[in-house]
């Protein structure tokens, strides 16, 4: 499917959460990695369709401003 590497995350999270990934991570590495393949591909779809939407809000925006 994809080229795909590891890559090291360190991330701070509140300690009852933290406890939870560290058990997940121990218990099914595989869920963690998808869990979080799922919440970047997310970031990175919001992105696109915000950065899709300010350029045609700003083009809408200059029809507008032309129209008498």
């Amino acid at each position: 499917m994809w080229e795909t590497r590891s890559v090291q995350l360190n991330v701070r999270l509140p300690r009852e959460i933290a406890q939870q990934a560290e058990e997940v991570q121990r218990e099914d590495p595989e869920f963690l990695s998808r869990v979080v393949l799922y919440g970047l591909t997310r970031r990175s779809i919001y992105r696109h369709l915000r950065e899709r939407g300010d350029a045609v809000a700003s083009t809408d925006g200059e029809a507008v401003a032309l129209s008498p």
